[in-house]
């Protein structure tokens, strides 16, 4: 099988410092993206930096992004991604600072992994042998414990790309998916005594309300963790914990309100509703761009509109109210 090897490289002894190289191979249709890689490496270009182990998806060294999307290059397929004769490109992970050429540098990852404090604290005195705990508590956790930490999830989520763009290289504050999963896999142990202080951490700025609900991270995670959905399943048990005053659940609430009476949101009382209405502190920095929005959208942003069939609408939140009324714990739920 002819197929190109497009890698973007990086060399910090080179002056220009990023640059594409692109490699033409003749392999066995079978061979995956690490298999290319590593021919690369050893018959033509000794150069080549990537950083791989077990060869079998369990490691997690070998992620990288693959034609744009982070991937476990040992379990890519050249045949998948392409035809006889096409290009494939290949890159580091992002979001994460670069080493040389495909190795990053995991410090940030693992950084971020410490701050959900990753082990179980139990109260009261030690078993006399060990903590027991029925199988059947423990069976919706298997998925999360499947993580390897390849990082892929971080590589490709949109909010630390964000922070990344418009604020200090390599100082996001959100804690990031993999690590919010690894927070989940103990908030949900039974063995574990601290799930609201856990929960009261994780809804603060940087936690689990910063997450936009891309997928990004559903999508790309080769072991099927889902850390979006442990994330979205974590802001459920704060708030049935009670843990409801923070800018999460604000934002849901404004959105709800909003929604609800005029089937859109209300940009001019949406924000601050969100942070707190008597929240200088974050009200003052937000001012030029709820101004830009005056000025572009003139009336329209000042004005409440409403949408077309809000009625219909309005019979969804009616629906969802009767469910609240029967199961208290569901209403707030961001």
């Amino acid at each position: 099988m002819q197929v190109n090897l497009k890698i973007r490289r990086y060399n910090p002894e080179r002056e220009d410092g990023v640059y594409w190289q692109t490699y033409s191979l003749d392999v066995p249709s079978q061979f995956t993206v690490l298999d290319a890689l590593m021919k690369i490496r050893e018959e033509i270009d000794g150069s080549l930096a990537l950083r791989c182990s077990c060869r079998s998806a369990i490691c997690g060294s070998c992620s990288m992004r693959v034609d744009g999307h982070a991937k476990l290059a040992c379990k890519t397929k050249l045949n998948v991604l392409t035809e006889e004769g096409g290009e494939i490109s290949v890159e580091p992970m992002g979001n994460l600072p670069v080493i040389k050429d495909l190795v990053t540098d995991m410090q940030p990852f693992w950084d971020k992994v410490r701050q959900v404090e990753p082990w179980l604290q139990a109260e009261g005195p030690a078993p006399e042998r060990e903590y027991r705990v029925p199988n059947e508590a423990m069976v919706h956790l298997t998925d999360v414990m499947n993580c390897i930490m390849c990082g892929a999830c971080v590589s490709d989520c949109t909010v630390l790309e964000a922070e990344l763009k418009y604020g200090k290289p390599y100082d996001q504050t959100f804690i990031a998916p993999a690590a919010l999963a690894k927070a989940y896999r103990f908030v949900a142990d039974p063995r574990d005594d601290q799930q609201r202080e856990r929960l009261k951490k994780l809804s603060e700025p940087s936690g689990v309300y910063d997450c936009t609900h891309c997928f990004e991270c559903v999508e790309v995670c080769p072991k099927g963790v889902a850390p979006m959905d442990r994330i979205l399943k974590m802001r459920e048990l704060a708030v049935e914990a009670g843990i409801t005053d923070k800018a999460g659940v604000r934002h849901a609430k404004a959105a709800e309100q909003s929604i609800k009476a005029s089937g859109r949101n209300y940009e001019l009382t949406f924000y601050p509703k969100s942070v707190g209405l008597f929240n200088v502190k974050e009200l003052l920095p937000a001012m030029p761009t709820g101004l830009a929005f005056v000025r572009k959208a003139g009336t329209r942003f000042l004005l409440p509109h409403k949408a077309e069939n809000v009625q219909k609408i309005q019979r969804v939140f009616k629906k969802v109210g009767k469910r609240n009324k029967e199961n208290p714990n569901t209403e707030g739920q961001a």
